[in-house]
């Protein structure tokens, strides 16, 4: 079975084509400045030299008529025909309390899903656009949409609930709601796996860190809690993103700048973070720089990233009752060696030793705690396409063919 996994951003579209009855990747390839008349169009095939194209690309559904044809071109291609495509999954940011679990796009689904825009409106819609495309061009191929939030659905109702009017969650679904939930489940169960053990046995706290951040504690196989809340802004310091603040800044912001309420919330989600505490980069390679070279502002903000990672694990092993198990993933998790050890500086009382020479990787499989530590420590790569293939296969296998 072959699936084509998805994920259409405003200006972007990310695919990988896989044979899963060997979980191979056949193609994968992105599609970035869509709209504009110089997008760039990038696509691999495993032991073959990157096909690069810079041309006028004017929506998603043109971009997947592209990218379609390299699949089946005699040069480039990796199939014979677009019959050897047996399903699309779509990852889908917000499925809201809708859906706890990947879905059969019907139209009911689509129309849940214009609903959850309101909660989603950067991300939801582009999803929305790169199902009607595919709809469109491939009307007879069975369509799955898999959900950031849905593992995180799982949370007990005194983790997700924010302490407002309750008339505000029945009204407005105005709830923790969490996501990265595809790369958390990924990197959990891999993590239970790599210990010998079934995902329901170890309390893993799993640390997605890249520009987007955010930190899950999981127990007996469940997402029990995650620092990602309403949207995506909330939780931990990120690259442009403020994560958790006192909410009266917004309004004394508003009095003190006479910004209006979508200016501060463009400064909260684009000019904040790392970048806004350094003054030079959301790129932490280039704040690192900087810092060693005694930049003090670049320091604090590395500083403040990794108190926050670390207060937050301490938290979330006190609401498991301990921890088994610390993975690092993501662009951070996974390349930031310095990153990890400094998070990982002061945690020993957990009982986690991290071995140096261990942490010496970037991008690869590895355990990183030192011999003895009571608390595993891992670098695991995320792998979100491999996870929506796989939901798309579980959902798909029973159609008729």
């Amino acid at each position: 079975m072959n699936v084509l996994v998805v994920n259409c951003g405003s200006s972007s579209l990310k695919y990988q084509l896989l044979d899963m009855t060997t979980e191979t990747e056949l193609a994968k390839g992105l599609f970035e400045k869509i709209g504009d008349q110089d997008a760039i169009f990038t696509h691999k095939r495993p032991n073959a030299d990157k096909l690069e194209r810079v041309e006028p690309i004017l929506n998603h559904k043109e971009a997947l008529r592209i990218l379609l044809d390299i699949l089946v071109d005699a040069e480039y291609g990796v199939i014979k025909s677009m019959d050897e495509i047996d399903a699309v999954g779509h990852r889908v940011v917000h499925g809201g309390e809708k859906f706890a679990d990947s879905v059969l796009i019907t139209p009911a689904v689509m129309e849940a899903l214009e609903e959850c825009c309101a909660l989603a409106p950067l991300h939801n819609p582009p999803n929305i656009q790169g199902i009607e495309a595919c709809q469109a061009i491939m009307p007879n191929v069975p369509q799955v949409a898999v959900f950031d939030t849905a593992f995180h659905q799982t949370m007990p109702k005194e983790a997700y609930m924010y302490a407002l009017p309750y008339e505000y969650y029945e009204d407005y679904g105005i709830r923790r709601y969490g996501f990265h939930g595809t790369s958390h489940k990924y990197v959990a169960q891999r993590c239970a796996e790599l210990m010998g053990k079934h995902m329901s046995d170890p309390r893993i706290i799993t640390c997605h860190l890249g520009n987007g951040s955010s930190v899950s504690a999981i127990k007996g196989g469940r997402s029990i809690d995650t620092t990602m809340g309403f949207t995506p802004l909330s939780g931990l310091i990120m690259g442009t993103r403020t994560g958790d603040i006192d909410p009266a800044i917004v309004p004394f912001l508003m009095n003190k700048t006479g910004m209006n309420y979508d200016e501060v919330d463009t400064v909260m989600n684009k000019k904040s973070g790392v970048l806004g505490i350094s003054g030079v980069s959301n790129d932490f390679r280039v704040i690192e720089e900087a810092a060693a070279n005694g930049n003090k502002r670049a320091q604090l903000a590395l500083n403040m990233f990794h108190y926050k990672v670390r207060r937050v694990i301490g938290a979330f092993a006190a609401v498991m009752g301990g921890v088994d198990a610390i993975v690092f993933t993501a662009g951070i998790g996974e390349n930031g060696i310095g990153n990890r050890d400094a998070i990982c500086n002061g945690l020993e009382y957990l009982g986690t030793r991290i071995d140096s020479e261990r942490n010496n990787i970037r991008g690869k499989e590895q355990e990183i705690s030192a011999e003895g530590s009571r608390v595993k420590i891992f670098v695991i790569p995320t792998n979100e396409e491999i996870m929506i293939a796989r939901d798309t296969q579980r959902i798909t296998a029973s159609l008729k063919k």
